[in-house]
């Protein structure tokens, strides 16, 4: 046990309330999806590349523009994250997306202040389908 003033935790207790058991795998169709988007956990990551400008709230309520070379959108319990390299620090950031206020795709000039969300998945869909084409095509 730790002593933090009037207050004891146990550690062990602690780590065990929040301890979350990896899913089983599904068999078959679970092997055929990409590894980058395979659960790891209870949250699911997929593919996601692009440069953005956001405009994002952070925890305090303070509203800053930021560029981001995204990476990834990791899907969890009750918040989702846009990761990717933050250009003005040169280091990894995940944004809650839920606090993202803008979102500007300067190649396209796509610019989104609603449902950022629903684009951010469909942007990942269309990449992941980019990338392992339309399926196998059937013979004649």
């Amino acid at each position: 046990m730790e002593n933090r003033g009037k207050y004891h935790i146990n550690l062990m207790d602690f780590h065990d309330f929040f301890r979350v058991e990896a899913p089983v795998s599904r068999g078959r169709a679970d092997a055929r999806r990409d590894p980058a988007e395979r659960a790891g956990g209870v949250w699911r990551t997929l593919p996601l590349k692009g440069a953005f400008e956001v405009v994002y709230e952070d925890a305090r309520g303070a509203w800053t523009t930021r560029t981001l070379d995204a990476r990834e959108l990791k899907l969890g319990p009750g918040r989702t994250l846009l990761g990717g390299t933050d250009r003005a620090h040169g280091l990894y950031r995940g944004l809650r997306v839920d606090r993202i206020r803008r979102l500007t795709e300067p190649a396209s000039g796509t610019r989104i202040e609603a449902g950022i969300l629903d684009w951010l998945l469909a942007r990942a869909e269309a990449q992941r389908r980019g990338r392992i084409g339309r399926g196998p095509r059937r013979a004649a």
